[in-house]
């Protein structure tokens, strides 16, 4: 996990993150991390570090429909479920919702 100490900045970011960005977001020692594109990361001055929320349950958005075999969107095999690659991130399900993976 990203420390204090660590600064990975995440180059080539044109996007601004926001609480209407439309990214799934979750509070982070601190900081707001942003689920982006397959990786996390969050705002530090003029520019996005890298960070992980390994082991941190982040709820994605709302769903209107389920993912399944033959739902449209890529499934990848991670760890004992299934991933849906969704808008840029990977969902899977979880207790009656979808979780960011």
């Amino acid at each position: 996990m990203t420390t204090a100490t660590e600064h990975r900045p995440h180059a080539g970011h044109e996007h601004t993150h926001a609480g209407d960005c439309g990214h799934a977001s979750v509070e982070h020692e601190g900081h707001v991390d942003y689920l982006h594109d397959g990786h996390v990361h969050h705002g530090h001055g003029d520019h996005y570090d890298e960070c992980s929320v390994a082991g941190v349950h982040v709820e994605a958005e709302a769903h209107e429909y389920s993912h399944a075999d033959g739902c449209g969107h890529e499934a990848v095999t991670h760890g004992d479920h299934v991933d849906y690659v969704h808008e840029g991130h990977r969902h899977a399900a979880h207790a009656g919702h979808y979780d960011e993976h």
